[in-house]
């Protein structure tokens, strides 16, 4: 790596090597640097070119106020002067050479040495969140017989007060992002088109003031619509379905005050040029490519009626998303309904659309190579540009949070690492031929933390796999959790941790959506897809006696920790235990653990042995097309799943964790 062309990466956050799962260094490829200093807007494609942006950078004074100041609650910061805060509430602080430890928090303005910034004022942490349990859900999985094909939100609300009534304190459930409208509908909840809006796919119909108001004639065309539950999901379907039904009732409905929000006016817009040009914007005509367009505010005006049409759709996902929160509420849940935020976004969705600005074009996010992926991760998702998010007040990042945590108790943050850095692949390269991308941990989590705290919510990081110690250290120091799953709690030696040694601050699982399904995994189902997906880095025979053996060493974990049954031959043909068994030992196992949060997964109680998602694959496998084998009100009287809630119930009693001290937070 030239010297220079190094020195200007690191000025820009942009990594020239890295450490990856063997603990390895690997140098990146200087024209990989070059392509990612690229997409930051910094031309390093020759010596003479290198040394000009090395200059520019070097010559940033760096005692210069930053474009956007995060400054932590109870903190001072010195200035290089005197100065003038303007609170949120509009009132106004004058400071002289240092910001006091005072400030409340907010998102404030700062006046100073001729500039003026953002200030935000953020806690330096959360509240301690309650020890309780609950359950992990993909939505679409549920069913019962009033929803279409997939799991709704109305089914989410009869869960959630079932699920609260029981003794569970919290719903955890995949990302309910907003998808394109056009066909074929996207099946994935991570690659969604915007994360500020919802996926109307989870819309009862029925339960839309717009059908309550309409005359019989029209609502008995509207339940003919309804599509049975197949053995696969159907997301073409479900859509064409409730699409049609929902636009026979859009007359009776009420209008929606567009005025009182411009970002919903321009993702409306979205989703209307998006049925009639598709929904990737980048294959649109030119002159629809920025949403302020002249041609954009004249298509707007032409399809005024589409655009009010999916405006309504999100009117009626809040409503129905207030419902969900306030079954919640009623149950008692300690915690309540924890949303996911997907890392990235679409790159061709609304998004992507609406917030170029702040976005790296061109770049695609993944992970480099490790164990489980050995080519490495190509996500083919769009990145935050931090020097934009900087240079805009993190005002994108933050209404992004604000908008999800509207209707949040909790938030899980999947791959949380990316608030420290991110693996970004620049045009042309695999995914292997990446590098990282250092983001301003302390903006990204200190913003995350006061709009939780805001919220009143929890947070939950995902922070598996090669992730640096900065990240975990970074969660526990502002009370928010990682992420503990039983198939990675192993020592050195691959046997599997006690779970008294699994941390506390935590959200303790058996699985994940990516993951062997507990059944799946005592049968050795993932070992006989793979192989039958050609997904196998080695000979079956191996992955089946790997699988065979780590099958043994959960049961030797199991049974060291009483979590089993005991027989008085333990090396007898008639000692192995029932998989039901098992299944009960491996959430006993949950249960004995310090983790602050327990999610149970309905997968792994019900019996099904294949996974939600199978990486690697598109449509080899039918990736969140599985529903659960089981409706809501089986579920309810399921003697698996009342096994389970005694279980926890017990070793996690409703009010058995005293409230948090005032000195908890902030």
């Amino acid at each position: 790596m030239n010297r220079r062309l190094a020195a200007l990466a690191n000025a820009h956050g942009v990594s020239t090597w890295y450490e990856d799962w063997r603990h390895r260094r690997v140098e990146v490829a200087p024209e990989t640097v070059v392509g990612v200093l690229g997409l930051l807007g910094v031309d390093a494609t020759s010596p003479s070119a290198i040394a000009d942006a090395l200059a520019a950078a070097r010559a940033v004074d760096r005692g210069a106020l930053p474009e956007t100041v995060v400054l932590a609650h109870g903190t001072t910061r010195a200035l290089p002067g005197a100065g003038v805060v303007t609170l949120e509430d509009g009132g106004r602080r004058a400071v002289d050479g240092e910001l006091p430890s005072d400030l409340p928090l907010g998102w404030h303005r700062l006046a100073c040495a001729g500039r003026e910034v953002t200030l935000v004022v953020v806690p330096r942490r959360l509240p301690v969140p309650p020890r309780t349990w609950g359950w992990m859900l993909q939505l679409y999985a549920l069913s019962s017989e009033r929803s279409w094909g997939m799991g709704d939100l109305g089914d989410l609300a009869e869960f959630t007060g079932w699920a609260g009534a029981t003794g569970a304190g919290l719903v955890l459930l995949n990302p309910l992002h907003a998808v394109g409208p056009a066909h074929p509908v996207a099946a994935s909840p991570y690659s969604p088109a915007s994360r500020r809006f919802v996926n109307p796919l989870y819309l009862r119909v029925s339960d839309t003031g717009a059908y309550r108001a309409a005359d019989p004639a029209t609502r008995a065309v509207v339940d003919a619509l309804r599509p049975d539950r197949g053995d696969l999901i159907d997301y073409d379907g479900v859509w064409a379905a409730k699409r049609h039904a929902l636009e026979l009732l859009h007359p009776y409905a009420q209008p929606v005050d567009l005025a009182a929000d411009p970002a919903l006016v321009s993702f409306a817009t979205w989703c209307a040029l998006a049925e009639r040009h598709g929904n990737d914007w980048r294959a649109w005509p030119a002159e629809l490519h920025h949403p302020d367009a002249p041609a954009v505010a004249e298509q707007r005006r032409q399809l005024a009626d589409r655009v009010a049409f999916h405006a309504w759709l999100q009117h009626l996902c809040d409503e129905q998303l207030d419902a969900v929160t306030a079954a919640a509420r009623s149950a008692g849940m300690p915690v309540g309904v924890v949303h996911d935020l997907a890392v990235g976004i679409d790159p061709g969705g609304a998004d992507g659309w609406q917030l170029a600005d702040v976005l790296a074009q061109g770049v695609r996010v993944g992970a480099p190579p490790d164990d489980f992926n050995q080519l490495g991760q190509d996500w083919g998702l769009a990145a935050w540009r931090p020097d934009r998010l900087a240079a805009t007040g993190y005002a994108a990042y933050r209404d992004m949070l604000r908008r999800t945590l509207r209707h949040a108790a909790g938030l899980r943050v999947d791959h949380v690492a990316g608030l420290w850095r991110l693996w970004w692949v620049p045009p042309g390269g695999g995914a292997a031929e990446g590098t990282y991308v250092r983001y301003d941990a302390e903006a990204m989590l200190g913003i995350l933390a006061l709009e939780a705290h805001r919220a009143g919510a929890v947070v939950v990081g995902e922070d598996l796999g090669t992730v640096q110690p900065t990240v975990t250290r970074g969660l526990r120091g502002r009370n928010m959790l990682g992420s503990t799953v039983l198939w990675f709690a192993r020592d050195d030696e691959g046997d599997f941790v006690p779970p008294a040694r699994w941390p506390r601050n935590a959200l303790a699982t058996i699985s994940t959506h990516d993951l062997p399904t507990a059944p799946g995994f005592l049968t050795g189902e993932h070992v006989r897809v793979r192989d039958e997906l050609k997904l196998l880095s080695t000979d079956v025979t191996v992955e089946r006696a790997r699988a065979v053996a780590d099958r043994e060493r959960l049961l030797t974990m199991l049974r060291d920790e009483a979590l089993l049954p005991q027989t008085p031959d333990p090396g007898s043909e008639q000692a192995q235990p029932d998989d039901g068994e098992v299944v009960v030992g491996m959430h006993a196992a949950l249960a004995a653990s310090p983790a602050r949060l327990i999610g149970v997964s309905l997968y792994d109680v019900l019996g099904e042995v294949r996974q939600p998602n199978m990486p690697g694959t598109v449509d080899e496998y039918p990736n969140w097309r599985l529903p659960l084998p089981a409706t809501v009100a089986q579920i309810r009287t399921d003697p698996r799943a009342a096994r389970i809630v005694d279980l926890l119930t017990t070793a996690r009693p409703r009010g058995g964790q005293p409230p948090a001290t005032p000195t908890d937070a902030v």
